[in-house]
């Protein structure tokens, strides 16, 4: 399915693409082929939110519409299935996000994002992948204009579109869907590996605990202080030179700094007056979810954001490390479940942080415990990286393969014509799938 597509026999340079494309398909400018939405939410006729979240368009749940919520949604505008959503803004300075998604449900989304309606000969299914290849082939951030480079619809309109004929934008998202589904399959293989390998560390780990002869000690008992947050957001302030951290920073005892966001000295110093963040600390979530740990890091200038709190370890009782690790022991994850009822949703109160039950002997026998932790770790690491390394290859082949069907570099409707109107489930493509994908990958790579 993925070796030897044939090319089109005829072809034309395209500036657009600065490559080839079939001599059949049209080009035309993106306002004979799409519509603006204009579809207000005048007098709030559509209360469904939705959210352009990875490159999907969903449906925002009411538990989630909190924070940065406007006023009111009369603003909106609203979307029907078939829709595209386009977010415009910021090209400058973030490069890497998925800008295009296309609306499965009817709803409503701010209008600070661009929708798009497919019109003349496009249908909705082609336009959303060609969009969306525009996109990942980061010719989207040559089009916006302005002082942050935003993208508007009078670039859209004037965007030169490539039109095949109907039966083959048809061949094209069948072929695509199919290609999908089994690309989709065999990542989602390789993350339940990972989340295995996971497992098993985590297991092995709390193996070496429980046999540890400790006494077990509430957290405050082996800490010199437990820092909470304020209970409010610092401001997000674009340039700042000190970040926010926050709960999707801290995930499996392994810190990022993906998720935080900016703030400035004024914030910062409003926001560590109860204690700044120190290498050695341990950053804890109480919420979203409730129970993660990991260490600070050197060298970086922090605060603590809403539902983070933070261990500052005796030095004479618990190493950091060893304190973070046991937050991921069974008492502490048998105290966090009941504390929580047991919901990954749940919150912890601000004394139970200092209530968690921990292992603690003595320090050379944490000294001993870190080592054999470390190596489970380390061997964990590897493997894990391994199939991440393996997952980005699958990703790359994807946003390649999509790119050459949707503009013509190879002909899929002969193959096309040969598959069933809907992917096959998975199970019926496991080993196909691997060695399909397996050969094609080993090809790309001569």
């Amino acid at each position: 399915m993925f070796r030897s597509l044939p090319p089109y026999a005829q072809m034309t340079h395209n500036p657009f693409w600065s490559a080839p494309t079939p001599s059949q398909w049209s080009v035309q400018p993106g306002l004979a082929v799409l519509q603006e939405n204009r579809h207000k939410n005048d007098g709030l006729v559509e209360s469904q939110v939705l959210s352009l979240s990875y490159g999907h368009v969903v449906v925002k749940p009411i538990e989630k519409q909190r924070g940065l919520v406007p006023d009111s949604y009369e603003g909106y505008q609203i979307l029907d299935p078939g829709d595209i959503v386009v977010r415009p803004t910021d090209l400058q300075n973030d490069q890497t996000s998925i800008r295009v998604g296309h609306v499965k449900d009817r709803g409503i989304i701010t209008s600070a994002y661009i929708g798009l309606r497919p019109a003349g000969a496009w249908s909705d299914s082609y336009a959303y992948q060609y969009l969306s290849v525009v996109d990942s082939s980061k010719r989207i951030y040559g089009m916006g204009s302005g002082l942050r480079q935003q993208l508007r619809w009078s670039d859209l309109k004037r965007m030169p579109c490539l039109v095949p004929s109907a039966e083959e934008q048809a061949a094209i998202v069948k072929y695509l869907a199919h290609a999908n589904a089994r690309i989709d399959k065999a990542i989602a293989a390789k993350r339940r590996l990972v989340a295995l390998l996971r497992e098993e560390a985590t297991a092995a780990s709390r193996v070496i605990f429980a046999e540890l002869n400790a006494p077990i000690l509430r957290a405050k008992d082996a800490c010199l202080r437990i820092i909470d947050c304020k209970n409010r957001t610092p401001d997000y302030v674009e340039g700042g030179g000190f970040h926010v951290i926050r709960t999707t920073c801290v995930r499996a005892g392994k810190f990022s700094m993906e998720g935080s966001y900016p703030t400035d000295a004024e914030n910062f110093a409003t926001w560590t007056q109860r204690g700044v963040p120190e290498f050695g600390d341990v950053f804890f979530t109480r919420e979203a979810p409730a129970g993660e740990a990991a260490l600070v890091p050197a060298g970086i200038d922090v605060c603590l954001g809403q539902r983070m709190m933070l261990y500052r370890p005796d030095p004479l009782k618990i190493r950091s490390e060893y304190l973070m690790h046991a937050i991921y022991d069974e008492p502490a994850r048998r105290f966090i479940s009941l504390a929580t009822n047991g919901s990954t949703v749940g919150h912890l109160r601000v004394g139970d942080i200092g209530a968690i039950p921990v292992r603690v002997p003595e320090l050379s026998v944490q000294d001993e415990v870190l080592k054999k932790i470390r190596h489970i770790v380390s061997t964990t690491a590897q493997a894990v990286n391994r199939i991440e390394r393996e997952i980005a290859l699958l990703q790359e082949f994807r946003t390649r393969l999509v790119a050459d069907v949707v503009t013509g570099q190879v002909d899929v409707r002969a193959i096309a014509a040969t598959l069933p109107d809907a992917p096959e489930s998975f199970d019926n493509t496991v080993s196909a799938t691997d060695d399909d994908l397996e050969e094609a990958l080993n090809e790309g790579e001569e």
